[in-house]
């Protein structure tokens, strides 16, 4: 391939085309990709103006070192806990003759409703010191319980608000699994557990690990559970450093690091998975419970109790509570925090809509591997952890941009840094179907390049315009770490109320917000449901 062949397959068919609009297209999607970019290259580059001995020396120090290996810990025992969790509940929706299993498809879905910084504060409050179990247990005589904060405590309440990510891949692998396959094992005299450890584990093993990845990122990059926890590890310590700009940054780096190898691995496993579901079988085998039966239920009823019940039990007892704690304390709610968010969630949701435009047009009509790029450049700040993308910017517009320092406009540009990808995703979706001799069509007849995008293409694609847009403004709607590090001063949302309040140990000022937020987080899984087929409608999630 000659130099001029390669520029040529690089640019693809822009090359092709010297008219304005498609050159003004690429321009447009180059631009986007810089801005989304930007965040996280200033901050490397900050980085590297910390001297090399103060580097090493910060990178060896005690605290860094234990900082590293908590958050290993961490990844490594809510990832575990995920797998132990999501895999049987798979297994049981998908495979047996489970009573009630669409029921229990969904309840094993819902805790992704629940924000996990919500789930935190409210397992502080009903396992906590002088918390609703220990009310309970005071007849009893029980007067302490054993402390929920810590390392235990954090694993806890992240793996019962991310296993749902493994159990989702895994029943979708269990789903379009052959079970042709397990029955010819079985004619040659193998156990069902020795049919399931040697036919069906093999061939679900990727849709584990995808799971498994997703639960990992999740994990190293949250922020509210390891605070409330109070469990040191790099979101947390990040946000208390902040003040001190090379640690902070060292450690933001030390972040990134890490979760880009998780990305790549989890690239790896899917497509490694993609080859492994090319085929579909003749459908899922199905296996009687017998006697473990009731030992099943009771192990659904069990993890529904803690992911749900206790949560939104929680939240309603604040509502309905009176006293210390649950009022008063200068706290008072008011509906302007809820206002507050809705206002910068439909500023995130409209630019970061119209910013996805030209890299999603590009990427779905171009094969070019300039268009690949613009797009992948898209999800840079979505793979940032909040923390770290928040604390970039503050340094940014603390050195080189004072008149943006805590504004609206550079809040509202973090979150389209942050969720971009999600309108990009749906966007380009929309253009991939919709079909090119329509436009050709339109251009054949004089059409120019804008008019054939307003009158034609905009039409077709609006549907995935919209579920891209309501997808941002939702999921704005519940961020927490940009928020508290970028938010005007005075400038109230629902989740800095509710963080401000749970800081100050008023926690029933948080059931109205908290419910809010569980709501609109039910909200984006409805709309994430709509664009992926119907959670239930698979074969596997119908009751007997």
């Amino acid at each position: 391939m000659t130099a001029s062949d390669r520029v040529r397959a690089f640019v693809g068919d822009v090359g092709d085309d010297e008219s304005p609009p498609r050159v003004a297209l690429v321009l447009l999607a180059g631009a986007v990709a810089a801005a989304v970019t930007f965040p996280v290259a200033w901050l490397v580059l900050r980085s590297l103006e910390i001297g090399t001995q103060q580097a090493l020396d910060l990178l060896v120090q005690s605290s860094t070192v234990e900082i590293v290996t908590n958050s290993i810990a961490l990844v490594a025992a809510v990832t575990a806990g995920s797998v132990v969790v999501g895999v049987p509940l798979a297994v049981l929706t998908v495979q047996t003759d489970l009573p009630f299993r669409r029921f229990w498809t969904i309840v094993s879905a819902l805790p992704l409703v629940v924000p996990s910084y919500i789930g935190a504060f409210a397992f502080v409050s009903a396992f906590g010191p002088r918390g609703q179990l220990t009310d309970l247990l005071a007849p009893l005589g029980v007067t302490e319980i054993p402390p929920i904060y810590g390392f235990h405590g954090a694993v806890l309440v992240l793996t019962l608000f991310t296993y749902p990510y493994v159990f989702l891949t895994t029943r979708a692998a269990l789903i379009s699994f052959d079970g042709t396959l397990v029955e010819a094992a079985r004619t040659l005299n193998h156990g069902r557990w020795a049919a399931f450890r040697t036919v069906t584990l093999p061939r679900i093993a990727p849709g584990i690990a995808a799971g498994s990845l997703l639960v990992a990122l999740y994990a190293l990059s949250d922020f509210g559970t390891p605070a409330i926890m109070q469990f040191p590890v790099f979101t947390r310590e990040i946000y208390v450093s902040q003040w001190d700009r090379n640690f902070a940054a060292l450690l933001s780096l030390q972040l990134l690091a890490l979760a880009a190898v998780i990305l790549a691995l989890e690239k790896r496993v899917t497509d490694d998975e993609r080859g492994a579901h090319a085929s579909r079988g003749s459908g899922s085998v199905r296996y009687s419970l017998g006697v473990w039966k009731l030992p099943a239920l009771a192990f659904c009823a069990l993890v529904a109790a803690l992911c749900l019940v206790v949560p939104v039990g929680v939240l309603f007892v604040w509502l309905t509570r009176s006293g210390p704690g649950y009022a008063g304390g200068g706290f008072d709610f008011t509906w302007v925090y809820g206002l507050n968010s809705v206002y910068v969630a439909l500023l995130a949701a409209g630019v970061a809509t119209l910013a996805a435009l030209p890299v999603a047009y590009l990427s779905g009509r171009s094969s070019s591997r300039l268009a690949s790029l613009f797009e992948r450049a898209s999800y840079v700040g979505y793979a940032t952890p909040g923390v770290v993308l928040g604390l970039a910017l503050v340094y940014f517009a603390s050195a080189s941009a004072p008149a943006f320092y805590q504004t609206i406009p550079l809040l509202v540009f973090a979150y389209v840094v942050r969720f971009i990808p999600q309108a990009v995703g749906s966007v380009r979706s929309s253009v991939l179907q919709v079909d090119p001799k329509l436009t050709e069509a339109a251009r054949t007849l004089g059409e120019s390049p804008g008019r054939t995008f307003r009158r034609v293409t905009l039409p077709l694609i609006a549907p995935g315009v919209v579920a891209g847009a309501a997808l941002v403004f939702l999921t704005t709607m519940k961020e927490l770490p940009a928020t508290l590090l970028l938010r005007p001063t005075g400038f109230e949302t629902l989740v800095t109320y509710i963080w401000r309040v749970q800081e100050a140990g008023y926690y029933g000022q948080a059931a109205v917000p908290a419910l809010v937020l569980v709501g609109v987080s039910a909200l984006s899984m409805l709309v994430l449901l709509n664009q992926d087929g119907s959670l239930v409608g698979q074969d596997g999630g119908n009751d007997g």
